[in-house]
């Protein structure tokens, strides 16, 4: 009967080591936002094929150009729009913005919306 005893106490450490490891795994999951793993889940192609993705302006540069860090996690040089210049739309640090980007070059980009 000793046998069956332990029989029973292993198979309970048992599952509670693999109940464990799928929290573990859970937690991993959940721990893979946008800011550790960039990923492609937000871009979009528009009908002239341009990426447009969404971000944060993180940084102002002379000439009117930004630092806009996406949704995803990577940083862009973006400038902005003639129809944005046009009708004077300031963006400021913090500000939300979409922005397009050519499939050739994914490091520049053409901000063409303020939310």
């Amino acid at each position: 009967m000793s046998e069956n005893q332990t029989d029973q106490n292993v198979q309970p450490k048992a599952q509670d080591d693999q109940e464990e490891v799928l929290e573990q795994n859970q937690e991993e999951q959940t721990n893979d936002g946008k800011k550790d793993k960039p990923t492609l889940a937000n871009l979009k192609v528009n009908k002239k094929g341009f990426i447009e993705a969404e971000g944060e302006v993180v940084d102002l540069m002379p000439g009117a150009k930004f630092k806009v860090q996406l949704d995803n996690g990577h940083e862009i040089t973006a400038t902005l729009s003639g129809k944005m210049r046009i009708n004077n739309i300031i963006l400021v640090l913090g500000d939300r913005v979409k922005v397009e980007m050519t499939p050739y070059d994914l490091t520049k980009g053409r901000i063409v919306y303020r939310f």
